[in-house]
């Protein structure tokens, strides 16, 4: 199979797999939101900011750093897992665990900060699962990911509605989250196993060489949370849990959005590294200029259907109570062109080995950014928290791209980005005018249209698409 059908394929599953585990993940927002209103909500989203907040600090960029390092072949291919694993183990173990504490010194309602010690379990999962997903990039098992998912949130839902049904509270739901998390954990471990022996490994060698690697992304990662997540924090601390509540369902549609371009480029990285790696100059190429296309071609007009269709958007997620979270959505949007450009150069500088040089990208961004927020938040709530992550987005994607083309020299496909450019025109417009109709036919509609254009364009070709087929 060629790398452009591995990648087609792979990728392909893992969006088929990602509609429908979104689709499923919006049920439950849309459940949530109905039934706990926009004040326990905000509970809600207060609580998965913390933790987020804590996750992403002892994140260390273990999914791409798992998935350059086992590209790479330096290391026995089981004994580096093994060694990966127990790193990630240990260390989410020892941070996580002090996180319930911290969550006493803030000014919370009780009701947070117990979920808070509650959904430590939650996160502890999803920080193993960072290496069994940059294990599967690197396999190019990308489905066994998506099979993970799909269990969880089929419980996550499943679960929802029996809460729901009976009266339950908001703690109970917070339960629910935990478990279904676990097994997310548990499915991925069950399939690694088919590939790896799972087990700890604790060679000094190998440790040194993971922090080395992590170092600079970590750095990074400390700087970006703050910019990430430090508007939610801020907004808690500011204005009402309801506004946290609108303003996070609004979030939500963002975080699907970085989902698919994180994800996307995790398909991408393991050939990047490896072709780098062996200094295959002509491969390299062929990866990063796929690597632009396929990003640009799901980056542009989703960032232009959210603009156009925010309120129809947060209406069909969220119901009536949360109509004023559109114009958030709407400023949140734009924020996508810098997400999709950061995550393209942001993976690729792991690829290339250039993390150091983009820290102070990142630190830049954080001081920049935390100063706007204390500025605009407390002036502006939730709307001035969007113009602020538009504004740090947009930054670290544009300087990331001049700092790391540099070192690459590759021309950009011109010809690709006008005609992806030209389709989302035509699809935008579309949308516009049937705006009034259900959102779900909406979306198909401006589907069919934006594929329609690519093909009248030839950013796609016939000869592509029966290769994917094939």
């Amino acid at each position: 199979m060629s790398t452009t059908r591995q990648i087609a394929h792979n990728t392909i599953i893992q969006m088929i797999g990602k509609v429908v585990s979104t689709g499923l993940g919006l049920l439950a927002i849309a459940m949530m939101t109905r039934y706990l209103g926009a004040e326990k909500f905000g509970w809600y989203v207060t609580t998965i900011s913390f933790l987020q907040f804590a996750g992403i600090l002892i994140d260390f960029g273990l999914i791409p750093v798992t998935a350059q390092m086992l590209s790479e072949g330096k290391h026995e291919r089981t004994k580096l897992f093994q060694n990966l694993l127990a790193f990630r183990f240990f260390t989410a173990l020892l941070c996580l665990s002090l996180v319930p504490f911290i969550a006493l010194f803030f000014p919370y309602p009780a009701e947070v900060k117990t979920a808070i010690a509650l959904s430590t379990i939650s996160f502890f999962a999803i920080s193993i699962n960072q290496v069994f997903t940059g294990f599967f990039q690197t396999e190019l098992k990308m489905h066994l990911s998506v099979l993970g998912e799909f269990v969880s949130r089929i419980l996550l839902v499943a679960g929802l509605f029996l809460l729901i049904r009976f009266g339950a509270t908001f703690m109970p739901i917070m339960v629910l989250i935990a478990i279904s998390t676990l097994a997310y954990t548990l499915v991925l471990l069950w399939s690694a196993k088919k590939y790896i022996r799972i087990g700890f490994g604790f060679d000094r060698v190998i440790w040194k060489s993971i922090m080395t690697k992590m170092w600079p992304i970590t750095i990074s990662i400390i700087f970006n949370v703050m910019y990430l997540k430090g508007d939610i924090l801020l907004l808690s601390f500011y204005r009402s849990q309801e506004e946290v509540g609108l303003y996070g369902a609004a979030y939500r549609v963002i975080d699907i959005v970085t989902q698919i371009a994180m994800l996307t480029m995790g398909i991408l990285l393991p050939l990047l590294a490896g072709s780098f790696a062996r200094g295959v100059k002509e491969e390299f190429k062929a990866n990063y200029e796929r690597a632009i296309i396929l990003m640009l071609l799901l980056g542009i007009p989703m960032a232009t259907g959210m603009f156009v269709l925010a309120g129809p958007i947060m209406n069909l997620i969220a119901g009536t109570e949360f109509a004023l979270a559109k114009e958030a959505l709407q400023i949140l949007s734009l924020a996508v062109f810098g997400l999709f450009l950061g995550a393209i150069y942001g993976h690729t500088a792991v690829a290339l080995n250039r993390q150091k040089q983009t820290i102070a990208i990142y630190v830049s961004a954080a001081i920049l950014t935390l100063l706007g927020y204390l500025f605009f938040i407390p002036q502006y709530g939730m709307l001035g928290a969007a113009w602020m992550s538009v504004f740090s987005e947009l930054y670290v994607g544009i300087l990331l791209f001049f700092t790391i083309h540099r070192f690459i020299k590759l021309p950009l496909p011109h010809a690709y980005i006008v005609k992806i450019i030209a389709s989302t025109t035509v699809m935008g417009v579309v949308l516009y005018f049937f705006r009034t109709l259900p959102v779900v036919l909406t979306i198909c509609i401006g589907g069919l249209v934006y594929a329609l254009a690519l093909f009248a364009t030839k950013a796609i070709s016939k000869e592509t698409i029966k290769e994917i087929i094939s």
